[in-house]
């Protein structure tokens, strides 16, 4: 275990250099224009321009400059500076990053709860009515776009425009107080990130269960005496489940990157909607930066699977 936990982080550190050298190529080599002056703004003077490529050391090789990027990405969590709004890129993500961790993880329980139970129920009464309603309920999430469910949910159960006055309404989040006041403003928001993806997995589950149901050992558990429920449980679902957690690690690792749809629906001040804010403002900088954020969460969460892997299925460790 121990040296299979070895490997894969030699492999990770790997991967998040190629990571950097990828970004770095992309935002510093192959823009068509001058990088200063693309991370300048839309109306840059010359002094500004030459300031700027000064501080990034534009005039130094390209070895040279990817080594400062990367070290200063290491010792400092240096992302860069936004000349746009004259902060360091850094303090900006890390200002929201808080808001997007707290939607993500909240919706990835009640998406991977409720997908897992509704895939078991449907595998379980395959064939039935059940299955068939379950199953086109999925299909009818997987089909409605986040945005629209969102401004849906907005008309129809929030507190300032909805139909039924249940839930906190957009921008009722940065006015909370309190874990428990911030949880209460992202029920709406949790429930329609939760949805799709809910669907997806209780699809998945599903079909992976039936396939695994007519496995050999799953006949020869039921020789044996045990249990419809104990069998389904745990010998079907743990076998089934793996391809699950896959996608459920590289979901939230792409989310870490910005719910973007979700978050400006609900006014969210996450790292997705700092994203679409700087596109719209051009702020390369900062677009480098939630790139970047984005990249190495997935890496780490692909990571963090493969390890829960090798504790599901002994047979991954070799």
């Amino acid at each position: 275990m121990a040296a299979y936990i070895f490997r894969r982080l030699l492999w990770t550190i790997v991967l998040l250099l190629v990571i950097t050298a990828v970004t770095f190529l992309i935002f510093y080599v192959l823009p068509s224009g001058d990088p200063a002056k693309l991370r300048a703004g839309r109306t840059p003077s010359p002094e500004q321009i030459a300031a700027i490529r000064a501080q990034l050391g534009l005039d130094r090789s390209l070895p040279v400059q990817y080594w400062d990027y990367v070290s200063k990405l290491v010792r400092h969590f240096d992302f860069g500076t936004s000349y746009t709004n004259n902060q360091a890129v850094r303090s900006l993500i890390f200002d929201r990053l808080p808001n997007t961790i707290f939607l993500v993880l909240g919706a990835a329980v009640i998406w991977f709860t409720s997908g897992v139970l509704i895939g078991i129920v449907s595998a379980s009464a395959r064939g039935t009515l059940w299955d068939r309603m379950l199953m086109g309920g999925a299909l009818l999430a997987i089909s409605a776009p986040v945005y629209w469910l969102g401004l849906v949910a907005l008309y129809l159960f929030s507190t300032d425009i909805g139909v039924w006055h249940i839930f906190p309404g957009a921008g009722s989040y940065q006015d909370a107080h309190g874990f428990f006041a911030k949880a209460h403003t992202l029920i709406l928001p949790w429930l329609v990130l939760a949805a799709s993806f809910a669907a997806i997995y209780a699809r998945l589950l599903r079909s992976n269960l039936l396939e695994t149901m007519s496995e050999d050992y799953i006949r020869t558990a039921r020789a044996k005496g045990l249990s419809e429920r104990r069998v389904v449980l745990r010998h079907g679902v743990r076998s089934a489940i793996t391809p699950v957690l896959t996608v459920l690690g590289l979901d939230i690792g792409i989310l870490m990157g910005g719910a973007i749809l979700t978050e400006t629906v609900f006014n969210i001040d996450g790292v997705g909607r700092l994203s679409f804010d700087a596109i719209q403002r051009g702020d390369l900088a900062t677009i480098q930066g939630t790139t970047l954020v984005l990249a190495l969460a997935v890496a780490l969460m692909s990571l963090l699977v493969d390890i829960l892997y090798a504790f599901l299925d002994p047979r991954v460790r070799y």
